[in-house]
């Protein structure tokens, strides 16, 4: 009976990917300067708080259903990361823990820098996986890492080139999320190439 619920289960996957495209496409916009409206930064509030932080939370909880140790972690964890950056996003959210303002660049950076090391971690494991997903990581970690490092520096023109790095990483997300969708609803008859990585 067990055999039978595992083999009518969806996979998850495509969701958490979709989630964290979207997300990541957005802010990514933002970095890069072509969202600048005022209250632009709401869009992605929104985004960070419903799909790229629920809905990737909820799609890493069912891989660990699934016994997928690397897809749990990795959507868990980058849920958590969107909900906890929608945190430093809602004005006066601070004030409610005694704070005046929002952290500092220099805060930030580190923050940052700490998601491009779990990420880099991450990037080693997806060279066991498929070539889609390395490149989904390479690219998230190079991301991070210049948004850090663009934070930490108060180098704008390296958070606009993160920006742009961030918009590949959305679309290569997007394309492994295709993947798997097409696949699934044509019976394997739309097959998008993910170049499985050879296994020892």
């Amino acid at each position: 009976m067990a055999d039978v619920k595992t083999a009518l289960r969806a996979d998850p996957g495509p969701l958490g990917l979709s989630g964290f495209a979207l997300t990541t496409c957005v802010l990514s916009i933002v970095n890069v300067g072509w969202l600048s409206g005022a209250g632009d930064i709401k869009v992605v509030i929104g985004l960070a708080v419903f799909y790229g932080g629920l809905a990737q939370l909820l799609a890493g909880m069912w891989e660990f259903s699934n016994g997928n140790t690397f897809g749990a972690t990795a959507f868990s964890s980058y849920g958590a990361f969107w909900l906890s950056w929608a945190v430093l996003l809602i004005p006066g959210f601070g004030v409610a823990f005694g704070l005046s303002s929002g952290p500092s660049d220099h805060a930030v950076g580190v923050y940052l820098l700490g998601w491009a090391i779990f990420t880099g971690i991450l990037a080693i494991g997806s060279l066991r996986l498929n070539g889609g997903l390395v490149a989904v990581f390479v690219l998230l970690f190079i991301t991070f890492l210049l948004l850090a490092l663009g934070a930490l520096t108060g180098g704008s023109g390296l958070t606009k080139i993160g920006g742009l790095t961030g918009i590949l990483t959305a679309l290569a997300a997007w394309y492994v999320a295709a993947a798997g969708v097409l696949g699934t609803v044509s019976g394997g008859r739309i097959a998008l190439p993910l170049y499985p990585m050879a296994r020892a």
